[in-house]
């Protein structure tokens, strides 16, 4: 049973339809097409449905899936076949053969493809060079003899039109080494003449459409197809065929394959001359027969490699020799024109035989010894036409019918046989099974003296002038008592069938009418020695070696050759004896639909395809006992679920034992027998019940599996989180401690050092102590500040909080504020030119107004009220602001109290701008000025000095840096903007419209 298929794809083996019936098989034929599956099972037949579209099941990944399995173990496929014989090959060291049969169209040329392919996928696993060059030939062989072989039809673009059998041999290993293809049946009629919309062989139209110019001009044609008569029908139809590319394809395959550059110029040269054959035209001047364009004779001369005389005269007449007297008889324009088809059909069936012949020269396995390389096993590939019934039936269908009639008979021999041995095997009593044989029919036409074969042969071998009336007369005296013939003149009611003309076989697949016309021509397949002469005498080596019969002498007298009828059958003979020394495997092919659909299923169409391939017929010889036999190890490893006895292993004495136990507590005892090795179930339904309750206990079981398998996950995801935890517990606590052991180590001594630990680098911390880190730093940070503070003098610490005040005010909107240095504060006291005179003055002022300490003193730049800008001293103590007038012995202008200050402007650049913002909007401006350095700034110190103490006297200073600064001078708002001059020696204020201008030097 082919198995992990729903049944809603429909049943995959067809001996499990419930009843056989041909309504049953095309319902189940039917369904499984429209659900997409293409192939099906009788048993070990393929039944395979042209899909009609590219399917993705063919890639490397379907390779894998059936290399190495059985049959029945993966859903229906070309592969499971290639892999079974493949096997028994290997394993058994048996010859195998793969049959594949059915009408034009239905995929058997695809088929053989797929297999070869498989085939050559699944061998050679060491890539040895030599194996891999044969496997390469072998899969190029089969694009150059369908680029000859095959033609477009009404029913297939690509159709055989020719029977082919490939042994492929391997070593002992099973790797392919060589290989031989046999040809049946070349349909050459198809060189001269074809039906409306099909075209001729695919080589023409190739070498037109492909060739280079230089080459056609070289052959002497162009690329129109219509141009020739022979072709011309197939020329006119628009076809999806790439002829350019297969043109290239074709001759890269053949140089692959070892054909040499003459050898191939030789085969163009040929299809060239067969198509200037088709254009040549007869006709008579008076009683002389003459070519009328004689300018085709010289281009065929040419292409021959012959004399133009020998040309004209093979064509226009026959030598005869009688005795020792040659006669040359002239052509009527008849013979002259059966004359010339007959050599063009016989050239290209030479070709195409010198084509297999040279392919088979390079492939066949050489220096071969079996006692030293082990045995050869052959897998022979068999891709022959299937049944056909025409309109029109001619000798061409008559031969293939009865090709198929003996692989037909073949068929169910084997069938039948393998089914008894088995049985036989496994001590299961046989029962006769009748089944239709077709031996009667084979008889009818292959038996000696009395088969339409040699009724054939006589009546060719005839003296005078034989017709094809005249064989079917014979015919009718000789098959007159015959069940499975028919005529007219036999059965003088039937007017189905024309007097004279037509008779009818009753095949296995049916009734065929054939028409006797033709059947003498086609079967003597004349062709006069004329030509066979003409072509051996060519200069060309390889053409006159396709004609070894053109070297006899005209008065040499030869033996009758045989009839093509006496070839063909004892070809198939040959071949139904080869085959049936193998072990054969069987695909069957149908075609869904004449439109090339692939959603199209016509059931009339295929119901006839699957009566002429004696489907149902083997569906019954395959259910005339069991309809499923398996191996009791593989049947419980299957099954063993469903029974407790056998779930999930038994403890019986052999696995025969426990298939029985679990079929008895199924209760299908009844309904099975025991081999030896295998259990035979009678039923399909038993078998469907089977897989119903495995399906049922396969959803408990994975279930069940499921939750063991995550609590298992579930419990070794705990353990590994547990021990990730306890480790990362432990390696916290180890990087806590080695930090706090280094944070100790670096600090232990940090009172004793001059910096009192500044220097020491901090340890990096574990990412949990970072905020630890921040904690111990600042408390570091506030020990050292206390620790350096409290050595501080009382001075010492007022300049300390006065630096910290200028630093939360101005850091970042000043660039320097002056916190390097030592702050002096009262600078007019120490400045040598002015300290008497200032110190007096300053010592009367504290007198007077009762302060305690300077706290800021400078010379500075004024702009006062009257837009006058001036020189003056800047005195600040704790209760007052002064100015004073240097230039009058610093004699004080104006005093303000300090309580009268509410705030401070300075820029943000570095100029030495200061407002002072006063309660009665009588704001100061001054520029700082007199400082050594020069380039030293003061405004840091004023203003931390200032904050410092109104922070001291618990009051609000409120700091300003802007650009430009608003103020207010005796109550009106102006700005004051600070302007930078290239020209400016030093500081100095100007009126402006808005309100005043401090020029600092540019530089």
């Amino acid at each position: 049973m082919a198995e992990h298929e729903s049944l809603e794809f429909g049943k995959a083996d067809f001996v499990l339809l419930d009843t056989v019936s041909m309504e049953e098989f095309m319902a189940n034929l039917k369904l499984r097409f429209e659900k997409g599956r293409i192939y099906s099972y009788i048993g070990e037949v393929v039944v395979s449905v042209n899909p009609y579209r590219a399917m993705n099941i063919y890639g490397r990944d379907t390779i894998e899936q059936y290399k190495g399995r059985e049959l029945y173990e993966r859903p229906p496929h070309l592969f499971a076949i290639a892999d079974a014989a493949y096997k028994a090959m290997k394993r058994r060291n048996k010859d195998t053969c793969i049959v594949i049969s059915g009408e034009s169209g239905a995929g058997k040329t695809e088929a053989s493809k797929y297999i070869m392919q498989y085939i050559a996928a699944i061998t050679n696993p060491n890539q040895r060079a030599e194996v891999e060059r044969v496997k390469n030939m072998l899969l190029k062989s089969n694009c150059v003899l369908e680029a000859f072989g095959n033609a477009k039809t009404n029913r297939n673009d690509n159709s055989s039109r020719f029977g082919k059998y490939m042994d492929i041999n391997f070593d002992f290993k099973g790797d392919p080494i060589g290989g031989h293809i046999n040809n049946y049946l070349l349909e050459k009629s198809r060189v001269i003449f074809q039906q409306d919309g099909e075209r001729s062989f695919h080589s023409f139209y190739q070498l037109l459409k492909g060739a280079p110019d230089s080459l056609l001009r070289s052959l002497h044609i162009k690329k129109d197809p219509t141009a020739y008569n022979y072709i011309k029908v197939g020329g006119q139809i628009k076809s999806g065929i790439n002829d350019s590319a297969e043109f290239k394809g074709v001759a890269d395959a053949m140089k692959v394959i070892g054909f040499t550059g003459d050898e191939i110029q030789t085969v163009y040269k040929i299809l060239a001359t067969i198509l200037h054959l088709g254009n040549l035209k007869f006709g008579m001047d008076g009683d002389v027969t003459l070519i009328e364009n004689t300018k085709l004779v010289s281009v065929i001369r040419e292409l021959l490699s012959t004399k133009e005389e020998n040309v004209e005269k093979a064509l226009l007449y026959r030598t005869v020799a009688t005795g020792r007297d040659v006669i040359e008889k002239q052509h009527t324009t008849k013979e002259a024109s059966y004359g010339r088809d007959a050599l063009a059909k016989a050239m290209y069936e030479r070709l195409f035989c010198w084509i297999v012949g040279r392919i088979n020269d390079i492939i066949e396995v050489k220096n071969y010894d079996a006692n030293v390389h082990g045995k050869n096993t052959v897998i022979g590939v068999l891709d022959i036409y299937g049944f056909e019934i025409f309109q029109n039936n001619s000798f061409e269908q008559f031969c293939i019918n009865y090709c198929n009639e003996k692989l037909q008979q073949l068929f169910i021999q084997l069938v039948l046989k393998q089914e008894q041995e088995e049985y036989q095997r496994e001590g299961i009593p046989w029962k006769h099974i009748d089944y239709f044989n077709n031996q009667i029919i084979v008889d009818l036409v292959e038996q000696q003296h009395k088969g339409i074969f040699s009724v054939l042969d006589e009546a060719c071998m005839n003296v005078g002038k034989v017709t094809d009336e005249v064989f079917l007369q014979g015919l009718n005296v000789k098959l007159a008592k015959h069940a499975h013939f028919t005529s007219r003149k036999l059965s003088p009611t039937d007017k189905s069938l024309e007097f004279d003309r037509d008779f009818r076989i009753r095949h296995y697949a049916g009734d065929v009418v054939y028409s006797v016309v033709g059947f003498i021509d086609k079967n003597k397949d004349t062709l006069f020695q004329d030509f066979k002469r003409l072509l051996y005498n060519s200069s060309n080596p390889v053409l006159k070696g396709m004609w070894p019969e053109g070297k006899l002498r005209i008065t040499e007298v030869t033996k009758r050759p045989q009839t093509a009828g006496t070839i063909f059958k004892n070809s198939m003979i040959s071949l139904v004896e080869n085959l049936a020394s193998k072990e054969p495997y069987y695909v069957r092919c149908i075609k869904p639909n004449d439109v090339k659909s692939p959603l199209l299923f016509e059931p009339e169409r295929c119901r006839h395809q699957v009566e002429y391939l004696g489907l149902l017929e083997n569906v019954r010889v395959r259910r005339a006992g069991f309809a499923y036999r398996q191996t009791y190890p593989r049947f419980l490893q299957r099954y063993k679920m469903i029974s407790e006895y056998t779930w999930p292993n038994h403890d019986l004495s052999s696995d025969k034992d426990a298939v029985k136990k679990l079929l008895q507590g199924c209760k299908f005892d009844h309904d099975v027998a025991y081999g030896k090795t295998k259990v035979f179930i009678r039923t399909p339904r038993t078998l469907f019940t089977l897989e119903e309750q495995r399906s049922e206990m396969v959803k408990r079981i994975v279930i069940f599996l499921q939750k063991v398998w995550r609590g298992t996950l579930a419990r070794k995801r705990y353990r590994r989180m547990r021990a990730a935890a306890i480790i990362l517990r432990a390696y916290r606590r180890y990087k806590v401690k080695s930090y706090i052991r280094e944070l100790n180590r670096r600090f232990k001594n940090v009172r004793s050092m001059k910096d009192h630990g500044k220097h020491v680098k901090w340890p990096t911390p574990p990412k949990v102590l970072r905020r630890f880190e921040e904690a111990v730093k600042n408390i570091y940070n506030r020990w050292w500040a206390w620790t350096n503070i409290k050595s501080l003098s009382p001075e010492e610490t007022l300049q300390l909080r006065a630096k910290i005040a200028t630093l939360e005010a101005l850091k970042g909107q000043r660039a320097d504020l002056g916190l390097q240095r030592a702050w002096e504060g009262n600078y007019k006291r120490d400045s040598p030119d002015t300290a008497s005179s200032f110190t007096l003055i300053s010592s009367e002022l504290q007198r007077k107004d009762k302060f305690m300490r300077v706290l800021f003193s400078c010379n500075v730049r004024k702009i006062n009220r009257f837009h006058k800008a001036e020189d003056r001293a800047l005195l600040i103590t704790d209760r007052h602001l002064y100015k004073m007038d240097p230039m009058k012995q610093y004699k004080p202008m104006k005093s303000t109290p300090l309580y009268n200050v509410t705030g401070l402007s300075v820029s943000p650049g570095k100029d030495q701008l200061v407002v002072f913002h006063t309660k009665d909007n009588r704001d100061l401006i001054v520029c700082l000025q007199g400082m050594v350095p020069a380039n030293e700034s003061r405004i840091g110190e004023l203003v931390g000095t200032l904050l410092s103490h109104f922070k001291s006297e618990k009051r609000k200073l409120q700091v300003n840096i802007s650009s430009p600064i608003q103020c207010s001078m005796n109550g009106r708002k102006c700005t004051v903007v600070v302007e930078p001059k290239i020209n400016q020696s030093h500081p100095d204020f100007t009126k402006s419209r808005a309100g005043y201008i401090l020029a600092v030097p540019g530089n």
